[in-house]
């Protein structure tokens, strides 16, 4: 149990050895959620993105094929997660796309209304005062911009909360109660979807 444990507390932040097995697992075993998610962007246009707790990068080089004319910035506070999505990554990188970067989504070092959109995979359990680190997307998305959330947890599955009492630092959310934070960091309009045979949810969240 005590090695079990110390191997899923690496969702949180991925380091050593045990990290650098998670954050290959992450680019493999969330590609249908993943995918499920990121079918709701198909009303959302964007020129310029920013995906939060990138992981191992999977997920921003789907969403620089979803948006052809876009460019990207993926972020992560994980060191070996910021060097998996650069690798993952390399060619848009390259071509000017793409750009990895390690900071904590509690404090973007970006500017204010930068991003069409910004999007959160898997990784909102994580964030350190939700309504803060919420009030920060809002603060880099344009005015019109979207947030997209997609978690495994609807916040009342079984799974979800057992390792929610095993992985440390970790929340699992419901919809309702994600939608009352977002719309009291200042997003005007949010949108939910549950997967009709997993406890996936897509919440979708417009500045």
């Amino acid at each position: 149990m005590g090695l079990f444990k110390n191997f899923v507390n690496q969702t949180r932040k991925p380091e050593g050895v045990l990290g650098k097995m998670m954050v290959r697992g992450m680019n493999s075993g969330h590609v249908k959620q993943a995918d499920w998610g990121m079918s709701y962007l198909d009303e959302v246009e964007a020129r310029r993105i920013v995906e939060l707790g990138c992981g191992g990068g999977r997920n921003a080089a789907e969403l620089l094929k979803h948006y052809p004319e876009a460019k990207l910035i993926a972020v992560d506070y994980s060191d070996i997660s910021v060097e998996k999505a650069k690798k993952i990554n390399r060619e848009m990188i390259v071509a000017g796309r793409c750009l990895v970067k390690q900071a904590s989504v509690a404090s973007l070092p970006f500017k204010e209304g930068t991003f069409d959109l910004a999007t959160a995979f898997e990784t909102v359990y994580f964030w350190p005062g939700l309504e803060r680190c919420f009030s920060e997307v809002n603060r880099v998305l344009k005015p019109g911009g979207y947030f997209l959330i997609c978690n495994e947890s609807d916040g009342m599955d079984e799974t979800g909360l057992k390792y929610e009492k095993i992985i440390n630092g970790m929340t699992c959310y419901t919809a309702e109660q994600l939608t009352e934070v977002l719309q009291t960091a200042g997003f005007s309009q949010v949108r939910s979807w549950h997967h009709p045979k997993m406890p996936w949810i897509t919440v979708l969240a417009k500045k």
